[in-house]
Parts: structure tokens; sequence; C-alpha cells
């Protein structure tokens, strides 16, 4: 798996990430579906080990990913695979305790202990503000970024992130964060990295990127036939797209022109849909959600960055949807 320094973390992490978002399971905040359905226990840490023999070193998870179960995966395997060898990133910000707001203070720092135990260690390597929720006016943000602070000066992160879906919300607090390493949404259908300014920024201030959902849950695989309803839990039930006829059939016309374009490859669709995200990306990772050992498999063969020719063909395939 190749390697690639996460901008001024100096840290080698491989390009090809793990997300373990759906190593949680099923899982709800209130009435809203947060997590994946259909997850088994043993299939995640099976997964874990093949990643670590493949040489995907960078994990990824979150303290509100199944309320703690997918951190708590990940720290049963220490005895099996050394720590210091993992990359280990995890969040803050979307459980809000019995608080009104999701960064007080004092719940950080409660569900910061939490993730450590969670996680059977001392320190994680990166700690993500998970959103840029801060308050109607910012009113929160101080709080939320002096909190994170203390959190490097006891040695319990080494490194600061922030994240959200929003690339514009982002940039707007980005400056005042100074992170180490940004994690934002981007595919090849959803994708204003360059138009935000968030490029632009990371290349200039030499930060650590990491893209997650780079496949849209699934979605631009190809692998759905028709409109497809998720079992209650499950994030998936709350995207549109997915009892979309007219987009679930463009998806399966641009696999068979994937598969056409990339046919030397062993995954040619995962293909053209990672490895166009790691064109203008020097200092970028893709966070994969591995739920298997076969999705590993698929995984590990990923990596290398396309021609410009062939990034701009991809990326004209989901133009307009």
């Amino acid at each position: 798996m190749r390697k690639i320094l996460l901008g001024k973390t100096e840290q080698e992490v491989s390009i090809i990430s793990l997300g373990t978002w759906s190593y949680g399971g099923s899982n709800k905040q209130g009435k809203i579906s947060v997590g994946w359905e259909g997850q088994l226990e043993n299939d995640s840490i099976n997964a874990l080990k093949l990643c670590y023999q493949s040489g995907i070193n960078h994990w990824d998870t979150a303290d509100v990913y199944g309320d703690g179960r997918s951190e708590k995966i990940i720290g049963t395997l220490w005895g099996e695979i050394p720590r210091s060898e993992i990359f280990v990133a995890t969040k803050v910000g979307w459980d809000m305790g019995s608080h009104d707001h999701y960064y007080h203070p004092a719940h950080m720092r409660k569900q910061m202990e939490k993730s450590l135990i969670n996680l059977q260690t001392d320190y994680v390597d990166l700690l993500y503000l998970h959103h840029c929720n801060f308050g109607k006016n910012g009113e929160f943000f101080d709080d939320a970024v002096d909190t994170i602070r203390r959190f490097q000066d006891e040695g319990k992160t080494r490194f600061l992130g922030l994240s959200d879906w929003d690339l514009y919300k982002i940039m707007k607090y980005i400056d005042k964060v100074n992170p180490d390493v940004v994690q934002p949404y981007r595919n090849v259908m959803d994708d204003n990295y360059l138009s935000s300014g968030l490029k632009n920024w990371i290349d200039i201030n030499n930060a650590g990127v990491c893209f997650f959902s780079p496949i849209k849950h699934g979605l631009l695989t190809g692998k759905y036939n028709e409109p497809v309803k998720f079992g209650d839990g499950d994030f998936r039930s709350n995207i549109n797209d997915f009892n979309d006829n007219t987009i679930i059939r463009k998806m399966q016309k641009n696999k068979t022109l994937l598969e056409d374009r990339f046919s030397e490859h062993p995954n040619p669709v995962m293909k053209g849909l990672i490895d166009s995200l790691l064109f203008d990306s020097p200092t970028g990772c893709v966070l994969i959600g591995q739920r298997n050992i076969d999705q590993v498999n698929v995984a590990a063969t990923l990596g290398s960055a396309l021609s410009e020719e062939d990034v701009d063909w991809v990326k004209s395939l989901y133009n307009n949807l």
C-alpha cells in the first residue's frame, strides 16, 4: 500500500485509509438513523486484521459510531496489532449529552476520556471537531477549540482535525482553527473541493486532508439495480438518491463505462471512483469503509493516481446529476 505524508503532521499514512463508521452497526440519534445495518463484529475484526496486514495503517472512527462500539472493536486488537503502528483518528462533537449544544467543554472532556477507554489507549493520533456547528453566531467555537488544544497539551491527542459535510462551513472556521488535518466530504458526484477554496487552503498550509464518503455510501459503484430501502437505524435511509430511478440507472451505465475504461485493473469501478480523488491531493488520503475482508482486498488494489485525462473523463460521467 502506497504511503503519503499527511501534510504538516509529517506522519506516514496509507493513501487508502479505513473509515469505520459502519462498525458501529445500526444506530439512531433520536428519530434519525445514523448507523449502518447488518454489520457483524467478526467481519469488523477480520477486516481490521487484514487492513494491518495490507499496510492500511490509518483507521478513522468517532465517539458516536454505535455509541462507541466502533472504537471498542478497534481497542480489542492491540494484543495482536502494535498500537504504535496504527494512526488512530477519532472525533468529538455529535453527542450533546445533557447539554443544549454540541461543544460543551465538560462534555467534550467526558467523551474524550470515554474514547480513550473504548480504544484502550492513552492517546489518539488525531482528534477531529466532528462538524462546524458552533452555534448560530459561532458562540461555542472558542470553547471547543480551547478544549481540544488542552487535550493536545495533556497528551491525549497528537494532532487536531476539522471535519464537516459542508466545505463552505469548514472554510468559515478553518483559519481560526488552523487544523493539522481536514476531513471533508468528497466524491466524483459531489465535489466542491476546488470551488470552496479548501484545496487552495490545504496546499498553502501543507495540511493533511482525508476525504470521506468517496463512493457516496456505495451508490456510485452501480451495484444497485433498483431503488433500495434500508432498515431503521441505517444512515442511507436518509439519502434520497437511493430512491431515484434515474440516478440508479445512471450509476449502472457509469459502472459499465468504468469497467471498459479501466479493464486492466482488477477493480475497475473502484479504480475510477477512488483514484480520481488523488490527482490533486499530494497530502491526502481517501477513507473507505471496508466492512469485511472482501472489501479490504479491493481497497488494497487502489491508490495509484490517474492521469489528468482519466480524471477529467471520470468526473464528466457524473456532471449534471
